[in-house]
């Protein structure tokens, strides 16, 4: 049996290369309409994507032929996972990939945002020398604020820890022993973490519970000229709070990789976006060779047994 398969997105071309030479049928058709998306998913045994494609019930409901939804990368809120379920479609992706690459975005926007870096290196492209405008915050001796401790969380936490900053995490499960084992510090709560912390970062997926976790209450109870960094999801952090506490002195600056609406839609995102003390990247903390190129291959190899699995359990 041929399998077919369908790559959306930008993924690596080694994805496409493993599965042909596992004898796969496989198309790769960047930037599918919804129209076409809607054809697809009753021809094709599985359809491999970035974040871009939007896999929702509507589209899913109508998936007869399809067995595998293949994410390479991290998150899954473009794709309507209980829609997937209830059609016995399984959905599998690569998280551990990027980890390296999150993390070390994290840092560097962590040092571009205490550093000034953009903003020095646009006025001295522009014929400026102003040196004494920059003074700059170390890391060192800095309480970084850690939420969600999982792989990127913790690669975070070695990398700062490294800078000599002081590592706070807080994650809904117990992480006590895989803490304790770096010489992190564990919170109490969510809300004992924004007390103690001089850097906010994310690293959370989108969903239910975590849309708009850090909002305008949250954002009160941290320190008077802290930071947030995030490279997880735009919309858990709330985009006028975020604004209001900026504009206000509240927080003293941001850095963002993500945002709600990707590309930024609204006004508030724009503004935001524009502010002198913000940092700004558009979603590329996943966007490096090395790890675009892993994501690849692993999302070939589990999509490629995920369909053996179906053709030797006989599910749709």
């Amino acid at each position: 049996m041929t399998f077919r398969v369908l790559i959306t997105d930008n993924v690596h071309e080694e994805c496409a290369s493993f599965l042909r030479a596992r004898g796969c049928h496989v198309d790769v058709k960047p930037s599918l309409t919804k129209e076409e998306l809607l054809k697809a998913v009753k021809e094709y045994d599985a359809i491999i994507v970035r974040g871009k494609t939007k896999f929702t019930r509507e589209v899913l409901m109508e998936a007869n032929s399809l067995k595998v939804i293949g994410r390479a990368g991290v998150g899954l809120d473009n794709i309507d996972v209980e829609a997937a379920s209830q059609k016995n479609i399984k959905v599998v992706s690569t998280p551990q990939a990027s980890t390296v690459a999150v993390a070390e975005a994290t840092m560097a926007l962590m040092l571009a945002l205490m550093r000034m870096i953009p903003e020095a290196n646009r006025t001295l492209k522009e014929g400026m020398w102003l040196k004494n405008k920059f003074m700059g915050c170390e890391l060192r001796g800095k309480t970084l604020g850690i939420v969600g401790f999982g792989r990127i969380g913790k690669a975070v936490a070695k990398r700062a820890l490294s800078f000599e900053m002081r590592v706070i995490a807080y994650d809904v499960r117990d992480i006590r022993e895989e803490a304790s084992a770096m010489g992190v510090e564990v919170a109490e709560s969510l809300e004992d973490l924004l007390k103690r912390c001089d850097i906010l970062t994310l690293h959370i997926p989108l969903n239910k519970s975590t849309r708009g976790l850090i909002g305008e209450r949250q954002i009160s109870l941290m320190k008077r000229g802290a930071v947030i960094i995030n490279t997880s999801r735009g919309g858990i952090i709330d985009t006028k709070s975020l604004l209001k506490a900026l504009k206000e002195d509240k927080l003293s600056g941001a850095a963002l990789d993500v945002f709600e609406h990707e590309p930024p839609q609204t006004d508030e995102e724009w503004e935001l976006i524009k502010l002198p003390n913000v940092v700004v990247t558009p979603h590329i903390a996943s966007q490096t060779h090395e790890a675009q190129r892993s994501a690849g291959i692993m999302i070939a190899e589990e999509v490629l047994k995920a369909l053996n699995d179906t053709k030797i359990t006989g599910t749709r």
